[in-house]
């Protein structure tokens, strides 16, 4: 998969992934597990990418002894969601082109 296409869907998910709630690193994981493999390594890229960009905010708060960062969507990143499903209209079709033949095969 293209490396930027890549990147946009992943930091989508990630913003999803806070959509309704804050969180934190290792629940966000978790939460996306069903769906897709994120090392952590991955996902503070995208985390800090997402921060630098106005898309979540970080606090820290003390859990268990030790503090731990959550993450907050911003009204940024609302809006970045938004677009996704926006573009996944225009999307949609390309893919059931591109994949029209195996239908028709099976």
């Amino acid at each position: 998969m293209d490396i930027q296409l890549k990147r946009g869907l992943l930091d989508v998910c990630v913003l999803a992934a806070i959509k309704n709630e804050d969180s934190y690193g290792y629940q966000i994981i978790k939460d996306m597990k069903p769906y897709l493999e994120l090392s952590e390594s991955t996902l503070y890229t995208i985390l800090k990418r997402l921060e630098t960009a106005d898309m979540l905010t970080v606090r820290s708060a003390e859990h268990g002894g030790r503090l731990r960062k959550y993450y907050h969507i911003t009204g940024k990143g609302l809006a970045r969601i938004e677009e996704f499903r926006d573009d996944w209209k225009e999307i949609l079709p390309i893919y059931q082109f591109i994949t029209r033949e195996e239908a028709e095969h099976e």
